[in-house]
């Protein structure tokens, strides 16, 4: 959980000065694909003796985890976009479809805005991969 959470930890930046689409800004570099290999080439090696898989099996999971954060995040409907392949192109990406509520940096997420954007996540994210996850276990 705290891997698919890690690339949030951007907002941090609002509290050093760094703004929102810079660099290390808000859905900045700590989203892109290259920051998930990173993330997950960093973690496997420091946990894979603890699993029973090969540090690469580890650091693949770790990256669809970390990766899957910033693909979502493009399907949102606000923001400025998601730096996906940043640091070689720094440009903002959201996809065409953006069904998912944005949700709101700060106390706000508390609110109304909040619940939408729970409830956005419940239809578009939990319940398709509930379902998915559900159809597979049947198969087997």
């Amino acid at each position: 959980m705290a891997l698919a959470a890690a690339p949030d930890l951007d907002v941090l930046a609002f509290w050093f000065g760094i703004p929102y689409g810079s660099f290390f800004g808000h859905r900045g570099f700590f989203h892109s694909l290259f920051f998930a290999g990173l993330a997950a080439l960093i973690v496997a090696v420091a946990s894979f003796g603890l699993f029973s898989f090969s540090w690469w099996e580890l650091a693949l999971y770790y990256f669809a985890v970390v990766a899957s954060h910033g693909i979502l995040d493009c399907f949102t409907n606000g923001g400025m976009g998601i730096a996906l392949f940043s640091p070689f192109d720094t440009t903002r990406y959201f996809f065409a479809w953006t069904p998912i509520e944005v949700a709101p940096i700060g106390m706000a997420f508390f609110g109304s805005w909040g619940m939408r954007v729970i409830r956005s996540e419940i239809i578009w994210v939990w319940l398709p991969l509930g379902l998915l996850v559900g159809g597979i276990s049947l198969l087997r």
